[in-house]
């Protein structure tokens, strides 16, 4: 589904990405891991497009996507839910589903593309007239994900998805990448700190140390108290 290969990208004089490989099966969640600072949502942003690649390649389903716009692979089926949300917070909560649409190929019935993320998250329903910017953290974060799904994504990109929520919400998240995974056949690439949510939820790891893959593996095949080595302050 996702092949990057020997990725590099530059900040300014540094490299904040170095001969980068990494790839995603269809229907599988894959995990980059590492410490804050180490490159992984650089690599998140070039993936989408946001940032410009030095060198190497990016496939998507068969197709060179390495020098694609971001609108081009959004309309080709990648999903991207930053980290921090991004939501627009001046506009309430159907306003800001609504604009998840905007990517699709061909538009689908608007209400029946509401009902279904309402159903995931009927909590969003109860309060969808209400701006964006004065939900809770949790309630940010499911909009973040409900405006991507809207438009069924093929491949979802979650970076951070759990930073800063309660349990309840961060368990709600599990049980929804769980459930992508199994019930819709979705692919993820996810972008997270804890490891215990990792091993949870993905069924390979990477793991990132100043720009470069430094471990990779299937996850019950990994070292935990390795990878802890690694995640440490």
């Amino acid at each position: 589904m996702l092949v990057i290969d020997s990725l590099s990208v530059t900040y300014g004089q540094g490299l904040a990405l170095s001969n980068a490989n990494l790839d995603v099966t269809a229907g599988s969640v894959v995990c980059l891991m590492g410490r804050n600072g180490v490159g992984k949502t650089t690599l998140m942003k070039t993936v989408m497009g946001l940032l410009k690649v030095s060198t190497g390649n990016i496939t998507f389903d068969e197709k060179k996507i390495t020098n694609w716009p971001p609108h081009k692979r959004a309309k080709v089926g990648i999903g991207y839910v930053p980290q921090g949300r991004h939501i627009f917070p001046y506009l309430n909560i159907q306003d800001n589903l609504i604009m998840g649409l905007e990517a699709c190929m061909s538009k689908p019935n608007r209400n029946v593309a509401l009902n279904e993320v309402y159903t995931m998250f009927p909590g969003l329903k109860e309060h969808r007239s209400k701006p964006a910017g004065v939900l809770s953290g949790g309630q940010q974060q499911q909009l973040a994900l409900a405006r991507v799904l809207i438009r069924h994504p093929r491949l979802l990109l979650l970076d951070e998805p759990t930073e800063g929520l309660q349990p309840s919400i961060i368990q709600e998240i599990e049980d929804l990448i769980i459930n992508l995974k199994e019930q819709n056949g979705m692919s993820i690439l996810l972008v997270e700190q804890s490891l215990d949510f990792a091993m949870t939820v993905s069924d390979h790891c990477f793991l990132m140390e100043k720009g470069e893959i430094v471990l990779e593996g299937p996850t019950g095949t990994l070292d935990q108290n390795l990878m802890r080595r690694y995640l440490s302050v």
